[in-house]
């Protein structure tokens, strides 16, 4: 894996093995790479911080897998706006390697800090697992508060979801936890 972190452009490169969630002993390898531009990097953050940004990931395991993304995130004073869309060619997950699904994903978060440690944010999301089968699409709307105790690295997160499932019953969610970063 090799990553860097300038004031214009970051990268994060790696070749992995494509067991996740060591399935299996290395059934095949994968690569994955991210690159983002900074083109108010070096403003000090005047105008705000602007990442645009786009990856791959692609692997073989029994057969080629690829899902591909792009990004977009501003963040302006108390504001952040953020943006992505993935697309799969088969994929690697939590549940294992799947070959013959096509799928895609998008999210957007448009936050507010409300005070240094309090912000307020609300979420969409869309999940079609399966692209060559009609109304599976997932939709999640989600308001929520973020208390930060120690910034990114200890935080609280309060939401609110309703999950919007074309295949299944709707239904909702209310989600407490906290995220520690080492």
């Amino acid at each position: 894996r090799v990553t860097g972190n300038y004031s214009l452009v970051d990268y994060d490169l790696g070749i992995y093995d494509s067991s996740s969630y060591f399935q299996s002993f290395m059934p095949g390898t994968q690569f994955i790479g991210w690159l983002n531009f900074k083109p108010l990097g070096l403003t000090d953050g005047k105008y705000g911080k602007l990442n645009l940004g786009g990856g791959i990931q692609t692997g073989n395991q029994d057969t080629s897998y690829r899902v591909a993304g792009a990004y977009i995130g501003y963040e302006y004073k108390k504001w952040l706006v953020n943006f992505e869309f993935s697309d799969a060619n088969g994929y690697n997950g939590p549940i294992g390697y799947v070959v013959d699904k096509k799928a895609s994903g998008f999210y957007s978060t448009l936050a507010y800090r409300i005070t240094p440690k309090v912000q307020a944010l609300i979420r969409y999301d869309e999940f079609d697992p399966n692209k060559m089968i009609t109304n599976n699409t997932r939709r999640e709307y989600t308001a929520g508060i973020n208390y930060f105790i120690k910034g990114q690295a200890l935080k609280m997160v309060l939401n609110y979801v309703f999950c919007q499932n074309d295949a299944t019953k709707d239904s909702h969610r209310l989600i407490l936890g906290t995220q520690i970063l080492l």
